[in-house]
Parts: C-alpha cells; structure tokens; sequence
C-alpha cells in the first residue's frame, strides 16, 4: 500500500488496538474475515465504499446495511472505521479489513498465551511451502475453490495448530489477490511479530544453533535495529557455514557460501 492508503491502513490499526478490551473482541476476526470476503466478489458494493467521493454517512449506512445482521457491532464499528477512511484502491480496501482481521486474530493469540505457538507453526508452514512445490501449486491453483484451499491447509495442519494459525491461514490461501504464497504467509508472521513489537528474522545455518548462540545472534540483531529481535531459525547445508539473516527485505549474508561466490566472480573477472 502507498500513499493515503497506507495512512488510512495504520489509523484503522490504532482504532482498531483501542477496542481490544470490548467483551465481544474475540469474534472480531470472524467477522473482519467475513466481510471481507464479501467485499472480495462484490465488485460494485466494494467499489462503493472505498470511493471518498461518497460521503461517509452513506458509506456507513450501506456497510450497516449489509453487514448489520451478517456480523457483530464491534465487527460493525471496525468496517465503519475502516470504509470512512480514503484509499488509493478498492483492493486496497479489501487488503485492509483482512490485515485488520488478521491483527484481530493475533491480538486474541496474544491474551491467551498462543502467540509464540502461533508465530512458530506460521514458519514451520512457510517451510512446508519452500521444500513442496506441490503445494504451492495446489494453494495457487486458480481452478481451485477457497473452499478447497482452506480444506487442504485444515487437513495440513490435521487439528494440530492452534485455533489462530488455522484461522489465518485457511482465509490467506483462498484470498491472495495475486500475491505470492509465500510472501502471503511471510507477512503474517511479520504481523504476528509486530504484534508484541518484534522484529521477525529468518536465519539460515548449516548446523543448528545452541541456545547461547541464539541469545547471542538475537541481542546482537536487536542492537541493530533497535527492537526486540525473535528468531526463526532453519538449517540449510547449502551455506556451508556462517549465517545468513533476512529481516524483511533486508539481508545480512554471512555464509561461507556467499564468500566463495564472491571469490569465484573475482578470479572470473
């Protein structure tokens, strides 16, 4: 998102954290999660109310038109907050009522103690995306239902992961809006991470790191970017040695692998 989009994006959040108290907070990301898959095959409704052109209050009557006894008044208030704000898109819109389902949901992970559970299955599933090409084709098959979709990430996850994680995953794959899968469920561990005001790093490492290691790697990160840092960390032998870090689009490339690449285009050159 750009411009008056990512704007409008981070008062909703902010509107958004200052509801986490209400009683009925827990079925928010349903609800979010609802409307906004409404609004994804209801062109002309979402058109509608993402155009600034249109006042607000008939903006906020259609959404309590429709939505009103589909979902529940703080849902309500939320796509409120949300269609009175100016967006670049009415994609970007959808995005946002999705990522502010998404923060509802990791907000409810974080009262009742599953967010770490919740942050560790995301990268475990990432993983499973990167070593499956499979996979990925199934969860990107255009032919495929959202149904379907979200059927194939329930039997993956086989009752195993927490409520959330099954909750925001089998809503992501059937709504990528021509992102890629991967990125998708990168951003939502991102999210996850934000939500307790850390940075995600992704680590790669020939041979497992101890605890010590960790703890050292991780202080060292979070020196650099000013936050806590949390660590998802995989082995890969193809670095041969070091460490190679990813925080975002930022790369720290340590391996020994990245060495000899380098020593190889210098002896070519």
């Amino acid at each position: 998102m750009l411009g008056s989009s990512r704007e409008s994006l981070a008062a909703c959040q902010e509107g958004l954290d200052a509801l986490r108290q209400d009683a009925d907070f827990g079925q928010v990301a349903a609800d979010l999660f609802a409307a906004a898959g409404v609004l994804d095959v209801e062109g002309q409704l979402r058109n509608t109310l993402a155009d600034s052109g249109q006042p607000a209050a008939v903006r906020e009557g259609l959404v309590r038109q429709i939505f009103g006894d589909r979902v529940g008044e703080l849902a309500v208030t939320v796509l409120v907050m949300a269609t009175a704000r100016r967006w670049s898109s009415d994609l970007d819109l959808v995005l946002a009522i999705e990522l502010l389902a998404d923060q509802a949901a990791f907000t409810v992970a974080e009262a009742n103690g599953s967010l770490d559970t919740t942050e560790e299955e995301l990268f475990l599933f990432s993983r499973a995306l990167d070593s499956s090409p499979a996979l990925q084709m199934a969860l990107t098959d255009p032919s495929q239902s959202v149904q379907t979709k979200a059927a194939i990430v329930r039997d993956l996850l086989g009752g195993r992961a927490s409520a959330t994680t099954d909750q925001v995953l089998q809503y992501a794959v059937g709504h990528l809006h021509g992102r890629r899968i991967d990125a998708v469920v990168e951003d939502l561990g991102n999210l996850a991470a934000t939500q307790r005001e850390r940075v995600v790093a992704e680590v790669r490492v020939a041979a497992p790191l101890d605890a010590a290691q960790e703890a050292r790697l991780s202080e060292l990160l979070g020196r650099l970017k000013g936050r806590t840092v949390q660590l998802n960390v995989a082995v890969d032998p193809s670095v041969l040695g070091g460490v190679h870090v990813k925080i975002g689009d930022e790369v720290i490339d340590g391996t020994i692998a990245s060495r000899l690449e380098q020593a190889r285009r210098a002896v070519l050159r």
